[in-house]
């Protein structure tokens, strides 16, 4: 019971974090539940759980989703999955996760401390943005850092990235899980029956991080999305090196 509990209160938590934010909830989840179970079925789990809880998070959020965007990610994204699962059977993670971090973190910092918009990143970066988000999610299972580095430097408003990036990573998510299928990667049992237990209290998450968010101002989300993305990078950078 008490392993049980901690799953569905970690799992609310981290959806919690993804409605008000757009992202974040694998950040949270993936380490608190690495503790208890193995981490290649805790990434495997929460990548179950994403789908839905972004489809949720889409459809909450639907007349502010930017669609266009993800057209130009979905190249991209493809190959970066491929690449991914090749990777997954040959190298190690630890260096490219440090690599990751660090670049996240100061994606944040930078956002942090700069005007609230440069000038727009040129859509031909479409290409080298998915490939990434595809390759990290497959590898890693928390690619949503890397969404909002290519969305905050595509929209202005901090309101429109939160609602578009989970519909970017919902494609991401779906993408890697046709690729895990290929490989056999969830045809465990107990899979499939922590996802039914665990899989109300994430949409509750999302609802309730979805109802916070409404009291935000566009200002504050802004500085949260760049604060989240420090942490994030310093969250990845940090279980490289651990």
């Amino acid at each position: 019971m008490m392993e049980l509990l901690w799953a569905v209160l970690t799992v609310m938590t981290g959806y919690t974090v993804l409605g008000l934010t757009g992202f974040g909830s694998a950040l949270v989840i993936v380490p608190l539940m690495a503790w208890q179970w193995p981490l290649p079925e805790v990434v495997a789990l929460v990548l179950l759980l994403d789908l839905p809880a972004s489809v949720m998070h889409s459809g909450l959020n639907w007349r502010q989703v930017q669609w266009p965007e993800l057209r130009k990610l979905l190249m991209g994204m493809a190959l970066g999955t491929v690449v991914g699962l090749w990777l997954t059977h040959q190298v190690s993670s630890r260096w490219p996760l440090l690599a990751l971090g660090g670049y996240v973190a100061v994606v944040g910092l930078r956002a942090l401390r700069a005007a609230p918009m440069r000038a727009p990143l040129h859509e031909r970066w479409g290409v080298v943005y998915g490939s990434a988000i595809g390759l990290v999610e497959m590898l890693f299972g928390t690619a949503g850092p890397v969404v909002v580095a290519w969305l905050t430097r595509r929209l202005n408003d901090a309101h429109l990235v939160r609602a578009t990036i989970p519909m970017v990573m919902a494609v991401a998510v779906l993408t890697v899980l046709c690729g895990m299928v290929w490989d056999g990667r969830l045809s465990q049992p107990v899979l499939w029956q922590r996802w039914a237990v665990l899989i109300m209290p994430a949409l509750a998450g999302v609802w309730l991080g979805h109802r916070l968010a409404r009291r935000v101002p566009a200002a504050r989300m802004r500085q949260t999305l760049c604060a989240l993305l420090v942490v994030s990078g310093t969250v990845l950078a940090a279980r490289a090196l651990g």
